[in-house]
C-alpha cells in the first residue's frame, strides 16, 4: 500500500485560500503560515479532525485558534465592556489571548478547564482570510511533535510530516520565531503566560 504524499500549494497561488478551505471543510488538516510560526489548521468545532491532529502531534489538551477580525471575537467571548476595550488593544499580530468563550464555539476537548480559549489575529493575512471565508475558528498550533522545537521551513515540514497532512500552503522558511506572546485575561488584567 502506498502513502499519499501531502499536496502543496505556494501560498502566491491564486486557489491557495480556496484549496484549504475546501479541505478544511471536509475534516482535513492542513498547514499554513502565520506572522511567527507555521500552523496546523483544521475545524475548531470538529472531534474527528481534531483527534487527528492531537495523534499527528502526539498530544491533547487546550488548543489556540484563528479568528478573522476582533468584531468576530468579541461575538465568540463571555466578557464585559470593560475587559473588552483592554482586549482588543493587544490583539495582534503574535499575541495569543486566553479567553472564556461562549459554548459551542469551538469543540470542548480544546478548551482549558475553565472553559477559556486561546485566540489570536495574526499580521500575516492567509489565517484571518481563511477564518472569514469559513465562517468558524480554525486551529493554530505549532508544526512539531511533543516536545520537539517547531519547524518554521516548508521542506522540513514535508519531510517530518509528508502523507499525515492533507494541504501545505508553502511560504518557504518563515523567519526565526519562538511563537506568539501568550496572555490570559484574569480579573480584568493580561497575565503573561509565555513571552
Amino acid at each position: 500500500m502506498t502513502i499519499k504524499s501531502t499536496k502543496r500549494i505556494l501560498i502566491s497561488s491564486k486557489n491557495a485560500l480556496q484549496a484549504a478551505g475546501n479541505v478544511i471543510l471536509f475534516g482535513g488538516v492542513i498547514v499554513y503560515p502565520t506572522d511567527t510560526l507555521y500552523g496546523f489548521g483544521v475545524d475548531a468545532r470538529n472531534e474527528a479532525a481534531l483527534k487527528r491532529l492531537n495523534t499527528i502531534k502526539g498530544r491533547t489538551g487546550p488548543m489556540s485558534v484563528i479568528a478573522p477580525d476582533v468584531n468576530t471575537v468579541l461575538s465568540w467571548t463571555n466578557i464585559s465592556y470593560h475587559d473588552w476595550e483592554l482586549v482588543k488593544k493587544f490583539l495582534r499580530g503574535p499575541t495569543t489571548i486566553i479567553l472564556p468563550v461562549k459554548e459551542g464555539i469551538v469543540h470542548p476537548s480544546i478548551l482549558g478547564k475553565d472553559g477559556t480559549l486561546g485566540i489570536r489575529i495574526p499580521s500575516h493575512s492567509f489565517g484571518p482570510d481563511l477564518a472569514r471565508k469559513l465562517s468558524f475558528p480554525i486551529t493554530t498550533t505549532s508544526v512539531n511533535k511533543k516536545n520537539q522545537n517547531p519547524l518554521n521551513n516548508s521542506n522540513d515540514i514535508i519531510n517530518e510530516f509528508d502523507g499525515q497532512l492533507d494541504l501545505l500552503i508553502d511560504d518557504g522558511k518563515l523567519p526565526d520565531s519562538k511563537g506568539s506572546t501568550i496572555y490570559k485575561l484574569n480579573k480584568s488584567k493580561l497575565i503573561v503566560i509565555r513571552k
